[in-house]
């Protein structure tokens, strides 16, 4: 597998796409230890999918990711449950396409060529991304690897290859509010509500403490300027002014216009949801009277009156 790649696409991942295999996985891996029954089970099998997204260009977006059925055992692919899926989100999605799949393990393994091969007749060059679900509290990158294929001539032979690629983390606005969310949900170690609001506090307490601290230097530094202990230097105090500037922005009409309206929406938002679920709710309640005074109407003789 060579190091990196010299196609010289830009690919894109998006956050859904982590959480969609890392899903997968998790449901696999908890569906295994049960059936396993055993107190040190071995390792859960990996899960396969295919990544969906557009290419504009020499860019390729990831936006999303469904599952596919592959048995690595007898290295066949459920075509038809494939078709299936692709014709489904054809149908949400017109624009999207198949770019590639995905599998999770340490490193790409000499059998994942195998279905990477069974991809090419729905595209002729796929990318595969690799998640690695193995903790490492050292590692700050994200245990996320894109590979390209390319056709090398090896000992003689043309064979084809692995080759990783650089990605960039994109997001849109969707998918910002519902990473904030999930890394706001209550943990499920039995920590209490107020163990969480100690730890954001504490954060946040910490932000705050960093941000005084680098205000607070650079408040020295222009008073020694000021003082003359310092050079002056005219780009550093282009930039301070440039800094203030921005302060008064959030005190502005336009401002309390703009935030109003943000808020109001949101607000709105809030309260759809709840009637929404207010009626889900009201409609399965009346569901089940309904099918109890049918059951009593037909010993009874009376009839439903909802």
């Amino acid at each position: 597998m060579a190091s990196s790649s010299s196609s010289g696409l830009t690919f894109k991942l998006h956050p859904l796409v982590i959480l969609n295999i890392s899903d997968h996985y998790t449901r696999v891996k908890s569906q295994f230890i049960v059936n396993s029954g055993a107190d040190s089970p071995p390792q859960p099998p990996r899960v396969f999918g295919c990544v969906i997204g557009v290419q504009r260009g020499r860019t390729v977006e990831i936006f999303n990711s469904f599952e596919f059925l592959y048995d690595p055992s007898t290295q066949s692919l459920d075509r038809a449950f494939l078709e299936k899926k692709q014709e489904l989100y054809k149908k949400v999605f017109p624009n999207f396409y198949i770019l590639g799949w995905y599998s999770t393990g340490s490193d790409a393994q000499e059998s994942d060529m195998h279905s990477h091969r069974a991809l090419m007749d729905i595209n002729e060059s796929p990318l595969y991304v690799l998640l690695n679900p193995s903790i490492n509290h050292a590692q700050k990158d994200l245990p996320i690897t894109i590979y390209e294929s390319e056709l090398h001539i090896i000992d003689g032979i043309p064979q084809l290859i692995f080759v990783q690629a650089s990605y960039t983390i994109e997001t849109v606005e969707a998918e910002r509010i519902s990473v904030d969310h999930v890394a706001h949900l209550k943990p499920s170690d039995g920590g209490s509500a107020a163990t969480q609001l100690a730890a954001h506090l504490t954060g946040t307490h910490s932000a705050i403490k960093m941000l005084n601290s680098r205000i607070r230097v650079l408040h020295h530094y222009l008073l020694a300027m000021q003082k003359g202990e310092i050079p002056c230097e005219n780009s550093l105090l282009r930039q301070v002014s440039s800094l203030l500037r921005r302060l008064p922005t959030i005190e502005s009409e336009k401002f309390r216009d703009d935030f109003l309206m943000e808020y109001n929406d949101t607000l709105l938002v809030c309260y759809l949801a709840m009637f929404t679920n207010c009626s889900s709710t009201m409609n399965e309640l009346v569901d089940k009277f309904n099918t109890a005074y049918e059951r009593h109407s037909r010993r009874g003789g009376r009839t439903a009156f909802i």
